[in-house]
């Protein structure tokens, strides 16, 4: 394969220098820890990795959507630098510090809806899943939540009770925390033809009150484009539906925007985009330049409810990860990067249209902004095909392009370009994967 623009291969793919830290790698570090493409980065850029024997890699994976404003981003490299010569940590909780304070004013504005919120800083995405069921049960005085098939929501005992997939999430570590129920989704990919959005959201509200009792529930969690499960985009309708069956049963709308906010759809946030107001927002992965920083938007009512003390956590709200946020958040409102991810979405999404038509196997393309993905399956058929996914990834990787898999099945290849990519470089990674598809189907040229 020809190397593409931007692409610098001094070794093979890992390089030596690789090897050896990942010899040491599997001494020092647990197995259970993996890694996508064992190379060790030595330095970032827009839409730029290097490693440490030289090489120079296209990244379309963001660290999993969390480096779209750039890695560094000058802007974050700034304000991290500039906090950490103030003061690395107080703990919010015993005496507080402005930075934390504007980054809730930030998320007050920024998401969905004009009314009256409040905001909680944690960690990390899991970590604020968990404290947005915590309010939600707190809030309603009610037990249940209810997410939906294909979902991913983290990593702790409570969030692995949400996530729908077992490998490599939930294998082995339960039992899992109680009263969480789970309900389809809509996957217009993989639903009847005929089934609407707002059929898909009565399908999945039926077994609500069938299975659970609607009166029981605290909170419906939703991702507005599932993630892990295959960067699926509902059908139009059914998320407009499953609010206002909510409002109608006094159940709370919790939205996961973890991998979908701050601009990565096009919009600030995802919900954005059918106008859909929840009660809670769950953010994360983005939100800090690659800082380690979660936070629960809601409701000033709803979230005003929990006791003094009820919220919180040594490190949450840090203030060099505030400091990392506000750079961020300005850094994505001066060069406009919802616009950035739609521009993505008009160049990826009809060349992944017409990959599909040439190659054969991707049963389905789709997405919003710069999230977007295609799904592998057994020519010819829907049946997911998981193998070709993973070679398509192995053979980008190695020829210096970053993609990542998901999927329930294991058979999506999902692209998360940083936001400020440099065309020249989306472009060149996307030929390399075109061309990896073509291979793998025969029909490279």
């Amino acid at each position: 394969m020809t190397v593409a623009a931007g692409i610098r291969l001094r070794t093979e793919i890992p390089g030596p220098t690789s090897r050896v830290l990942q010899a040491r790698r599997t001494e020092a570090v647990a197995a259970g820890v993996t890694s996508t493409l064992p190379v060790f980065v030595a330095q970032g850029g827009d839409g730029l990795l290097v490693d440490v024997d030289g090489n120079k890699l296209i990244d379309l994976g963001s660290g999993i959507a969390v480096t779209g404003v750039g890695n560094p981003a000058p802007a974050v490299a700034d304000a991290v630098r500039a906090q950490a010569e103030l003061f690395t940590h107080t703990c919010f909780m015993v005496t507080p510090y402005e930075g934390y304070v504007t980054v809730c004013e930030e998320l007050n504005r920024l998401t969905p809806g004009d009314h009256e919120k409040r905001s909680a800083l944690f960690n990390s995405g899991a970590e604020a899943v968990e404290n947005a069921v915590k309010i939600a049960r707190y809030a309603t005085s009610r037990p249940a939540i209810v997410v939906l098939d294909n979902a991913y929501h983290g990593r702790t005992n409570l969030t692995m009770a949400l996530t729908a997939k077992n490998m490599p999430y939930k294998h082995r570590f339960g039992p899992f925390a109680g009263e969480v129920y789970r309900v389809p989704a809509s996957y217009p990919y993989r639903d009847p033809a005929s089934l609407t959005g707002e059929q898909a959201a009565g399908r999945a509200t039926m077994q609500i009150e069938n299975k659970v009792g609607a009166a029981n529930v605290a909170a419906v969690v939703v991702e507005p484009i599932q993630g892990e499960g295959g960067f699926i985009v509902p059908a139009p309708g059914f998320l407009p539906a499953l609010a206002a069956w909510c409002v109608d049963n006094g159940v709370l709308l919790i939205a996961d925007e973890i991998q979908t906010g701050f601009c990565r759809t096009g919009s600030w946030f995802a919900m954005d985009h059918e106008q859909v107001v929840p009660d809670l927002v769950t953010t994360a992965k983005g939100i800090a330049g690659g800082l380690p920083l979660g936070a629960v938007t809601g409701r000033a009512d709803i979230m005003d409810t929990v006791h003094p003390g009820g919220l919180g956590g040594t490190y949450g709200g840090n203030p060099i990860a505030c400091a990392a946020a506000l750079a961020a958040i300005e850094t994505m409102r001066s060069r406009d990067l919802a616009a950035a991810a739609r521009r993505i979405e008009h160049t990826v999404l009809p060349r992944l249209g017409r990959l599909a038509e040439r190659s054969g196997v991707l049963g389905d393309v789709r997405g919003r902004g710069a999230m977007l993905a295609a799904e592998f399956v057994r020519p010819g058929t829907t049946e997911p095909d998981a193998g070709p996914a993973s070679r398509v990834a192995a053979a980008c990787h190695q020829a210096g392009v970053i993609v990542l898999t998901c999927g329930t099945y294991g058979n999506v290849i999902r692209l998360l370009p940083p936001l400020v990519i440099p065309d020249a470089l989306l472009d060149a990674g996307l030929s390399v994967f075109e061309q990896s598809v073509l291979d793998l189907a025969g029909r490279g040229v």
